[in-house]
């Protein structure tokens, strides 16, 4: 299979059905408690976890970097080009898939494999002839090379996000395991190429290393001096990036009422106990005691480390519950992921922006609209979106970067409201090119005085990911740091 868009047709079809996702689920069950990986835990949650991935459609996850912090416990800012893990793992699990299907290639109903340069993998199913397969698919390189590594977190594997049949992409029908004969023949050549291979692969690490080496050298001596970039990493005081909550968006959407930042701070996550049955309370108030934050949050916060390591700095990685009022009353910065539903310490700094998150009336529940509190010509006092969350259609979201009141320190705020929003505005503050174009239209020089400004984003969403976003309003807000 050449193209990536055929890999992730294949897997979309397989999603959309339940009966092929039990099958696939027990089939990495299968290989992970195999003898070819046993001993390596690792790898087995490894592999688990990009077909996990991939089965739900997350193909963003599916990077070294994401890889790294989500199934290796790695630090957002580690360096990739020095910690090998994902890269590691990634050659020691296709070795074992290819000891695995020696042993019990003819009887497997599926055939997993990673392909050169992507973490996506290759899934092929047994269920065609080999007329179809021919018709489905090219033939594939007789010497593949192995790909990058991969890891997996123990839970990652849920049939029960995968895409509908409806939402899936049409894919080409899917290749079948060869036959016992064919089976027999492909593992001798494997056998004889596997000396050529290792060569090669040990040439290929070679150059690759040598590249990073080099892009490291160079971004280390290009430090990033666009705001808010330039204020937070030459800020002598650490900078924390809260993500968002994901829980107490379903708690709130199952009590029918809002939580303050108060009763939040205090934990206090359910102030009418009368909201919940006495079965509810059972199930969500023991669940309320972990700390987990949207998926969604990962790969923007990948994507900020990997600019703070360019200035050689590093930034501390919080969960929203993690936070107390007194951690605000310092001088210390902070960047904020999610709205005031899915993180109600964004409402501390709602006073200092002209675009405000409005909850849906009635309710109370969830950043329906965006008000403009001071609008401009041309501008609306109201923005309301035609698409929610997983939804296709246009959203919108903002970008603000603001003084924390009564303090020196400096706050980001990326907010959408749908989780794709808050995508979206991650993008935008992370693609620095963009970003500098945006600022200069705002009137924002990146390497003037400080100033404090607001965007609003409009953002296109398309079955769940933010297909297009721009920025159809700026605001150079008043004052600026003490």
């Amino acid at each position: 299979m050449d193209s990536m868009n055929d890999r992730e047709a294949i897997i979309a079809r397989i999603a959309g059905s339940e009966e092929e996702i039990a099958a696939l689920h027990e089939h990495v069950q299968e290989i992970t408690e195999g003898k070819a990986f046993r001993g390596s835990d690792r790898c087995g949650r490894f592999l688990a976890y990009i077909i996990g991935q991939a089965i739900a459609g997350r193909f963003e996850a599916l990077k070294e970097r994401v890889i790294g912090i989500e199934v290796f416990g790695r630090s957002p800012s580690y360096d990739t080009s020095e910690d090998a893990i994902v890269r590691v793992t990634a050659s020691d699990v296709r070795k074992r898939l290819l000891q695995h299907y020696g042993r019990n290639g003819t009887a497997s109903k599926f055939h997993i494999s990673l392909p050169v340069g992507s973490y996506v993998p290759e899934i092929i199913r047994e269920a065609q002839s080999s007329t179809e397969r021919l018709e489905a698919s090219p033939p594939r390189p007789a010497a593949p090379v192995t790909p990058p590594a991969f890891s997996v977190m123990d839970k990652a594997f849920e049939p029960t996000s995968a895409q509908s049949p409806a939402s899936s992409p049409a894919a080409a029908s899917i290749p079948a395991v060869p036959s016992a004969e064919t089976a027999l023949s492909t593992w001798r050549m494997i056998a004889i190429l596997l000396g050529g291979v290792v060569i090669l692969l040990a040439a290929l690490n070679c150059a690759q290393w040598a590249s990073l080496r080099k892009t490291t050298s160079r971004l280390q001596a290009t430090p990033v001096s666009l705001l808010p970039w330039s204020v937070l990493f030459n800020s002598p005081h650490p900078t924390h990036l809260i993500t968002s909550d994901i829980d107490i968006v379903k708690l709130q959407r199952l009590t029918g009422s809002r939580i303050s930042v108060s009763d939040y701070a205090n934990h206090n996550y359910v102030p009418e106990q009368t909201a919940l049955t006495s079965e509810d309370k059972l199930f969500w108030l023991p669940w309320m005691q972990g700390n987990k934050s949207a998926i969604l949050d990962t790969q923007i916060t990948a994507d900020i480390a990997e600019l703070a390591g360019v200035s050689a700095r590093t930034v501390d990685v919080e969960g929203a519950r993690d936070i107390k009022f007194s951690d605000l009353r310092t001088d210390d910065n902070f960047i904020f992921l999610g709205s005031p539903y899915s993180n109600p310490w964004f409402s501390v700094f709602n006073d200092e922006l002209d675009f405000r998150f409005i909850p849906s009336a009635g309710t109370g529940l969830g950043p329906e609209v965006i008000g403009d509190v001071h609008p401009e010509s041309n501008e609306q006092s109201i923005y309301t979106p035609t698409a929610r969350g997983g939804a296709t259609g246009e959203s919108y979201a903002i970008v603000a970067f603001v003084g924390n009141p009564n303090q020196y320190g400096q706050v980001l705020l990326l907010a959408g409201i749908s989780g794709e929003g808050t995508v979206a505005a991650g993008k935008l503050v992370t693609d620095l090119p963009r970003l500098s174009s945006e600022l200069q239209k705002c009137g924002v020089s990146s390497h003037g005085p400080l100033k404090h400004f607001e965007m609003l984003l409009s953002v296109k969403t398309m079955a769940g990911s933010p297909s297009q976003y721009g920025v159809v309003a700026c605001h150079i807000l008043p004052g600026a740091a003490r």
